[in-house]
């Protein structure tokens, strides 16, 4: 017998997911209510828009020689910390009552059980978290972080459970005083809602030309880190925006991806390809 080498979650609910994966106007509605500032699951919404609107606010800060302090926020285990009736609470008050008795008793009633060495545990109720790899989990665990606070002196943008907050101003003092009123609001509202945002991995960047940093930021009392890059939703960026350690590290991974490959083309392709391809073509 093979001995397992992974453990993967198994619900054994399909039926609502399947029913409601044919009804087309269940995104539409959804989608509708989401906020602004979240650019996962939404039509015309990607990944790109998201990296082009941030980009667009940092390069407007350097032009006009201000200060960008950026804090990119990690929320630890956000799938699975989704308190099930804070959940519900929310589909009740943003989507139409047969989306809601349909949501309900999807995720009512889920228990889980671990075998090891044929044994089975007895069953334990779970009252929190959604799957991943499900047609339903990142869209429930959207509309269940699309209430997180917004302050008029920054700029929050969301991508399914990646968050970033960004403010520009004239001083260092005060651009770190404004993110750091919106960060009380955002600790406030992860307590409420049983969310937990592991400071230590959160990044602080201060986007600049002109010298210094602004000073640091605080969550639960733990100075957030400061870093000089951040890797957000893929893109490498440094405090003056030159996507030099972005194209150095693509270029690492194609020179690898090519190494990969020396068995097909050589290491002189323009000497082997010709015959390489030609194998190919008669195969």
């Amino acid at each position: 017998m093979r001995k397992c080498s992974k453990i993967r979650q198994v619900h054994l609910r399909p039926n609502a997911a399947d029913i409601v994966r044919h009804f087309q106007h269940y995104n539409e509605v959804t989608c509708r209510r989401l906020p602004l500032h979240q650019f996962g699951f939404r039509k015309a919404h990607s990944t790109i828009q998201k990296c082009h609107r941030l980009t667009d606010i940092i390069n407007k800060a350097l032009d006009d020689q201000q200060y960008c302090s950026a804090i990119f926020l990690d929320v630890s285990q956000a799938f699975d910390k989704v308190w099930h009736q804070g959940l519900l609470l929310k589909i009740k008050q943003t989507l139409p009552p047969a989306y809601f008795n349909l949501l309900k008793s999807y995720l009512q009633n889920r228990h889980l059980v671990t075998t090891y060495n044929n044994g089975n545990s007895p069953p334990f109720p779970m009252l929190s978290g959604v799957h991943q790899g499900s047609i339903f989990g990142p869209l429930l665990c959207t509309i269940y972080t699309a209430d997180i606070p917004q302050s008029n002196k920054t700029i929050l943008s969301t991508f399914a459970d990646e968050t970033a907050i960004t403010t520009t101003h004239s001083g260092p003092t005060l651009a770190s005083a404004n993110l750091q009123g919106h960060l009380r609001t955002v600790e406030n509202w992860t307590l409420k809602w049983r969310l937990k945002t592991n400071e230590t991995k959160c990044s602080h960047l201060t986007f600049t030309l002109r010298r210094g940093h602004c000073p640091p930021l605080y969550i639960s009392h733990t100075v957030v880190p400061q870093a000089e890059t951040v890797k957000y939703l893929g893109l490498h960026s440094d405090k003056r925006l030159t996507w030099k350690d972005h194209v150095k590290t693509n270029r690492k991974q194609l020179d690898l991806k090519t190494r990969q490959i020396y068995w097909l083309i050589g290491k002189h392709p323009s000497y082997r390809w010709k015959t390489s391809f030609s194998s190919i073509k008669w195969c």
